[in-house]
């Protein structure tokens, strides 16, 4: 059978295997056909990082409010990293691209890689009820392993409620430790937001119950997981999960959040638990770490082709046709065609992207040091056209100006309110 005919029938089996396993094809931005994973650009038609524009995006990261911020590319042509601001505003210390920070929900991708693992061993199967393996956690049979990764469980996100007074809200929390069913309890007292598997919902909750699993299918605290199975594999010597410890071993990055009232002083956020989020916002990590585990992904290292296809198989998360989620990773696609895989992250104090491409030859990381401020997420998001996209012509198309995803404000991982 010829080489390409044989690949055409793989990818067939996949998706065919994919709507098998529950994915319900509809036709709206919340509850829409998945998306098979695209066939990459390959590295010689890909362009250059455009630098200047990354900088250009920290330095907006910087107007609109945040401290600092720093990016970091690594592509076919080696490493290039940039860093604007300060990592400390009581010293005034530079930001410095080897800092250690708190990469929030970029932690779900993590959490996905463990869980994916599970599944090629045997341990779980996406298509089953999330009952099955924990007895009479939820109280809907009907929601799967599957739903929790791609947040179509229904599941409430209890932190609405409790970062609705944001600085407040997160002082309350700062030094709690919380165990995973007080966790799982604050979101089953919150009305459902939709039925499993109808439509796309992002929810903390999900992966404090993937937390669950992990622990419940491997006897071993999630921490043990993510060592054995990422960061010692990969050599990620930046970084670690030390729920319930409060401090950032090492050099690292003060993260800075935004009351809700304009003109009130920042907060610095940096030490805290994180045990409101655990397994779905808790690493650790710095900006080359990042980038191995993105590349490292989507090269394959860490899950089979079939993992990866199911991982990368992904649904409308708004209706710009731009934002997608597959199984605990997002999908953005850029104004010049490039699609790029990885997951944003939001905790107090910090912003965090965290991106390659499907090939894994290019992946950049980014962080602005402060959060409750939208505008300094979207204004670090235009990293990634820059880096991926690279310069603009003089004269940008209407159509490429129409797709720029820089000029969309930015999801939000975690509530704000300003």
């Amino acid at each position: 059978m010829p080489l390409t005919s044989h690949r055409r029938l793989v990818v067939s089996a996949t998706l065919i295997a994919a709507l098998a396993a529950g994915v319900a094809p509809a036709t709206s931005a919340s509850a829409a056909a998945p998306q098979a994973p695209a066939v990459p650009k390959t590295a010689d038609t890909a362009p250059a990082p455009d630098m200047e524009g990354v900088v250009a995006a920290l330095n907006a990261a910087m107007a609109n409010g945040a401290p600092g911020a720093m990016a970091r590319f690594s592509g076919p042509g080696g490493v290039q990293s940039r860093a604007v601001g300060v990592r400390d505003r009581v010293n005034g210390t530079p930001m410095d691209v080897r800092s250690r920070f708190r990469i929030g929900s970029v932690s779900k991708t993590f959490s996905t890689v463990v869980l994916l693992q599970l599944v090629q061993e045997g341990r779980l199967t996406l298509g089953s009820p999330v009952n099955t393996y924990l007895p009479g956690l939820l109280p809907d049979d009907r929601i799967t392993v599957r739903h929790l990764l791609t947040h179509r469980s229904g599941l409430a996100d209890y932190t609405d409620p409790m970062f609705a007074n944001t600085v407040p809200g997160f002082e309350s929390v700062r030094n709690r430790v919380f165990g995973y069913q007080e966790l799982v309890d604050l979101s089953l007292a919150l009305p459902r937001t939709t039925e499993p598997g109808v439509s796309y919902k992002y929810s903390n909750a999900n992966f404090v119950v993937v937390g669950m699993l992990i622990e419940k299918l491997t006897g071993r605290p999630v921490a043990d997981a993510y060592q054995r199975r990422i960061f010692k594999p990969l050599k990620l010597r930046d970084t670690s999960y030390v729920h319930p410890e409060t401090r950032i071993a090492g050099r690292h990055v003060r993260g800075y959040l935004y009351p809700d009232a304009a003109g009130d002083p920042l907060v610095d956020s940096t030490e805290q638990t994180v045990s409101w989020a655990q397994s779905a916002g808790a690493v650790i990590s710095s900006p080359a770490d990042l980038n191995t585990f993105t590349k490292a992904l989507m090269r394959g290292r860490l899950l089979s082709p079939a993992m990866m296809d199911a991982m990368t198989t992904v649904t409308p998360t708004d209706a710009t046709n731009t934002r997608f989620y597959g199984l605990g990773l997002r999908r953005y696609d850029l104004s010049c065609g490039a699609q790029v895989y990885g997951h944003t992250g939001t905790v107090q104090g910090f912003y965090t992207y965290a991106f390659s491409t499907r090939d894994g030859k290019r992946s950049l990381s980014a962080m602005a040091n402060s959060s409750n401020r939208g505008a300094v997420n979207t204004a670090l998001g235009g990293t990634l056209e820059a880096a991926f996209c690279g310069k603009k012509p003089a004269a940008a198309t209407a159509s490429r100006a129409d797709r720029d995803f820089s000029s969309l404000p930015a999801e939000r991982d975690l509530p704000e309110r300003r």
